[in-house]
């Protein structure tokens, strides 16, 4: 039905399945056209290596941690790394006068560096991690960045595109843990399954 409803697009061979299954997750359509998703040139193929190689997986909230598919952390070793919860969050980030999803990258430094960061919710998260990246103190393998929202959400995901991190992200306020974990999903899908 997606592949009917959508018809030709400019999506790669490797993009597409990514993108699909974005829309199969939100039944938003957009993600094909204005709400674009956008590729780092070795996004995926970095993206995969470092997830079929057992790689942390770090989630700005629950929701993502959630939506993951548990066979595929089980098969390859994942780890799901989500302090956004942890007491230590609320509390560094009182001293830091940031957010708790700021906080919470802080204190997944170490998971974050040769890691993956998925962030579906909180854009104070991804810009988080950007900022340690410059910082030196972690520079993950793949973000994943489609936050979603009015506050700082297209800001944080201009600032993901521009970066030279490897990175899927999205144009507009569109996004959420949904279309995050999608796109994590999809990435095992295709170690498992590439494309012909």
């Amino acid at each position: 039905m997606i592949e009917e409803e959508i018809g030709p697009h400019g999506y790669g061979p490797l993009e597409w399945p990514i993108v699909r299954r974005i829309i199969h997750s939100t039944a938003d359509f957009d993600f094909a056209g204005k709400n674009e998703v956008l590729f780092h040139p070795s996004a995926i193929q970095k993206g995969m290596a470092a997830l079929g190689s057992g790689c942390d997986i770090v989630a700005d909230v629950n929701g993502v941690a959630g939506l993951l598919n548990k066979r595929n952390l089980k098969e390859y070793g994942n780890r799901i790394v989500c302090k956004v919860s942890d007491e230590d969050a609320a509390s560094r980030a009182i001293q830091d006068g940031s957010t708790r999803s700021a906080a919470s990258m802080r204190l997944s430094a170490e998971h974050i560096d040769g890691g993956v960061v998925a962030a579906g919710s909180a854009p104070t998260a991804l810009l988080e991690v950007l900022q340690m990246a410059k910082e030196g103190v972690a520079t993950p393998v793949l973000i994943v960045g489609l936050p979603v929202g009015f506050i700082c959400a297209v800001e944080s995901k201009e600032e993901l595109a521009a970066s030279e991190i490897p990175h899927i992200t999205n144009r507009g306020r569109k996004g959420g843990s949904p279309s995050a974990a999608a796109v994590i999903n999809a990435l095992f899908r295709l170690i498992r399954e590439p494309p012909a």
